[in-house]
C-alpha cells in the first residue's frame, strides 16, 4: 500500500513540473543596442579659444603672468614689486634684486612659459644657467641650461629637483627659446598634515615629455631630503639662482586654472 502511494506521489510531482515547464513565461527581452544608447550630450565643454601661436598669445581663459610688458603680476618674496629687468618683450632676471613670485595663489594649474639661456654663456654643472620654476611655492621643476653640460641627474633641466630626473634632456642650444607646459595637481592633505594624495606634476620642454605624471615626494630641499609641509594654495615663484653665470631670460608666462 505505502508502494502505491509512493509511486502515486512520484506521478503527481512529476505531472506538477510538467505542467510548470509547460507554462513558463516568454518575457521581453533586452533592446538590441543602439550607437545613440551609449551617448549623452550635456553638459557641454566651456569653449576656449586657443592663443595664436604666431604671436605666442594665451587661450582665452588662461590667466596672464608676463605678455612682455610689466612685472605687476609678480613681487618680491618681501611684497614689494618685483625689480627684474623688462625690455623687448622679455624680462631677464636681476641676480642682485632675489626671486620674484605671483602676486596670485594657485592649486592645481596648466602652466606656460618660455625661457632662455643667453649665447656664448660660461660655465658648467649647476653654475650654467641656473634657475627654477616653484609649484606653489614648494616644489621646484628645475630650469639649467643642459646642453651639453652634464650634472647630477635628478638636478637636470626639467628634473623635479633633488628627486626625480626627466626622461630625457630635450635642451636647445644657448640663445635658442625653451617652452615649458607644466600640468600640476595639487596634493591634499589629512587632518594630521600628512599627504593623502601627493602633489603630481607632467612636464613637456618643446614638445618633448619629460616628467609623465610624477608624483612628487614632499618639498624641495637642497640640503637633506623632501618633507611634508602641509599647505594651502600658494604662488609660483620663479628663482633667481646665485650662480655666477649669466643670467637667463622670461617670456609669455600664462596659468589656466584647474
Amino acid at each position: 500500500m505505502n508502494r502505491m502511494l509512493m509511486l502515486a506521489a512520484l506521478v503527481a510531482a512529476t505531472s506538477c513540473a510538467s505542467a510548470q515547464t509547460q507554462e513558463k513565461k516568454d518575457y521581453p527581452q533586452p533592446e538590441p543596442m543602439r550607437p545613440g544608447m551609449s551617448e549623452y550630450w550635456t553638459p557641454q565643454p566651456k569653449v576656449v579659444t586657443p592663443g595664436d601661436a604666431r604671436s605666442a598669445s594665451a587661450p582665452s581663459d588662461a590667466i596672464v603672468l608676463f605678455d612682455g610688458s610689466d612685472l605687476s603680476a609678480w613681487m618680491a618674496p618681501d611684497g614689494k614689486p618685483a625689480e627684474w629687468t623688462v625690455k623687448g618683450g622679455v624680462m631677464t632676471v636681476d641676480k642682485s634684486k632675489g626671486d620674484i613670485l605671483t602676486r596670485q595663489k594657485f592649486g592645481s594649474f596648466q602652466l606656460h612659459l618660455e625661457w632662455r639661456v643667453p649665447k656664448g654663456i660660461e660655465g658648467e654643472s649647476q653654475a650654467r644657467g641656473n634657475s627654477g620654476v616653484f609649484l606653489q611655492d614648494k616644489y621646484e621643476v628645475q630650469i639649467l641650461d643642459c646642453y651639453e653640460n652634464e650634472t647630477y641627474v635628478n638636478g637636470m633641466t626639467g628634473s623635479i629637483y633633488k628627486q626625480t630626473p626627466p626622461l630625457v634632456n630635450a635642451m636647445r642650444s644657448p640663445g635658442e627659446w625653451n617652452v615649458y607646459d607644466i600640468i600640476y595637481t595639487a596634493p591634499v592633505f589629512k587632518a594630521d598634515g600628512s599627504y593623502l594624495y601627493r602633489p603630481f606634476v607632467t612636464v613637456i620642454q618643446n614638445g618633448i615629455l619629460l616628467q609623465n605624471h610624477t608624483e612628487i615626494l614632499g618639498t624641495t630641499e637642497y640640503i637633506g631630503f623632501p618633507k611634508t609641509q602641509q599647505h594651502a594654495e600658494g604662488p609660483i615663484r620663479l628663482q633667481s639662482h646665485g650662480d655666477p653665470s649669466q643670467p637667463i631670460s622670461f617670456r609669455n608666462i600664462w596659468i589656466r586654472e584647474l
